[in-house]
């Protein structure tokens, strides 16, 4: 058979029976809805999701949610000086997507809005592009060959690998954009004068989860693409998936570089203070659709499911977080799952406020939830799931 029949073609199980199904990529301007009954799905239990996620609504505007993010431990955090644009939020929205197709939406999908952490997913793709390309031969190497400057000069830096940056167990230490690396979450018991000469694990030994270090990762992946990575993206991408021209990744006032004497902005991989990844649900659900198809949109590899293999697996020292902001259910035997009742090899992208995608191959199913409760997800997706099944 021609390759795109083998791409485009799935097994659906109703009923107990299998049935072969062209899978379904919407076009540009337009993605199909259809009624819930038409997908076997139980639209009263539908609805009770959809009325649970409004109950559970995180009612915290945008200027609370950026002094949430300035909290550690009951202690106000230093060098919180927003650098980056910031936004209002809008309602509490939501999309379901079974099968390809749009079975429920609420709120405003059109509107954009901040996504906070959901920006380091679309970094590690830029990242995951780079490796498919060939321009990151191995993850395992060190990061220093890749980028000349004062960042890597401490020989602790030097050991620094690409894996380590994509899980999060970096160490790495020094300055970027007028923030510390401990900026972001610092201990609550060591006096702030005195964090300069705390003590550093080896790099690949610690998980923190540090917005610093992710900055770290976004200048590098600038460098080895020699061009903006909002520029990678959208080109190979967001315009492939037909998502729409409102989307917009800012970095800092103070985050321009010189490459090849072309000024670039190096983005933020968050929100924590401003910048980021501002964007609409519709575009955030055709991302997650994208990885729900294993990298594939239509008939074209955006990127690779070894990439996505590799994103998708636990790290030694978090079973529950693969790459960037790949929180994954369980992929471990005999680890605790984050949601209880989804399959171990589900996964979500989770952004403050809350700001989800969650992807689910074995139901086929994608859920974008924008200004929930965190401590509702599990509950809001449960839900979801007694209705399709």
């Amino acid at each position: 058979y021609p390759i795109s029949i083998i791409f485009r073609v799935k097994l659906l199980k109703i009923n107990n029976k299998y049935i072969m199904s062209q899978i379904y990529y919407p076009d540009r301007e337009n993605w199909v809805r259809k009624d819930p009954q038409s997908l076997q799905i139980n639209n009263n239990l539908l609805l009770k999701a959809i009325e649970y996620s409004k109950e559970n609504e995180n009612k915290l505007s945008i200027e609370n949610m950026q002094m949430f993010t300035r909290t550690a431990s009951d202690t106000k955090e230093p060098h919180d000086e927003v650098l980056g644009p910031v936004k209002e939020r809008g309602d509490l929205t939501g999309l379901i997507i079974k099968n390809g197709y749009i079975v429920a939406e609420w709120g405003d999908p059109e509107r954009v809005d901040m996504t906070f952490s959901v920006t380091k997913t679309f970094l590690s793709t830029t990242v995951g592009l780079a490796y498919d390309d060939g321009l990151i031969p191995d993850l395992n190497e060190q990061v220093h060959k890749f980028m000349d400057g004062e960042h890597f000069e401490d020989s602790h830096n030097q050991l620094i690998t690409w894996d380590h940056l994509l899980r999060q167990t970096s160490e790495w230490k020094g300055n970027l954009w007028s923030k510390p690396d401990w900026a972001d979450r610092p201990p609550s018991n060591i006096p702030f004068d005195k964090l300069d000469s705390q003590k550093y694990s080896d790099p690949g030994t610690k998980y923190k989860y540090n917005d610093v270090r992710v900055n770290l990762l976004a200048l590098l992946a600038a460098n080895v693409w020699k061009d903006s990575l909002p520029n990678i993206l959208k080109s190979r991408v967001m315009d492939p998936i037909g998502a729409s021209e409102t989307w917009k990744w800012h970095g800092y006032t103070n985050s321009w570089i010189d490459i090849n004497n072309k000024k670039i902005q190096s983005v933020s991989g968050g929100g924590h203070w401003g910048g980021g990844m501002f964007i609409n649900a519709m575009d955030q659900a055709r991302f997650g659709y994208l990885f729900l198809r294993k990298g594939i949109w239509d008939n074209n590899v955006i990127i690779s499911k070894d990439w996505i293999n590799k994103a998708s697996s636990p790290g030694e020292l978090n079973h529950s977080y693969g790459f960037m902001n790949w929180f994954l259910n369980s992929n471990l035997e005999g680890t605790e799952k984050q949601i209880t009742n989804a399959p171990k090899n589900a996964v979500y992208f989770s952004g403050l406020g809350s700001n989800i995608i969650y992807i689910d191959w074995e139901n086929d199913l994608v859920v974008v939830v924008r200004w929930i409760k965190s401590d509702a997800l599990p509950g809001f997706i449960d839900l979801i799931l007694k209705a399709i099944n």
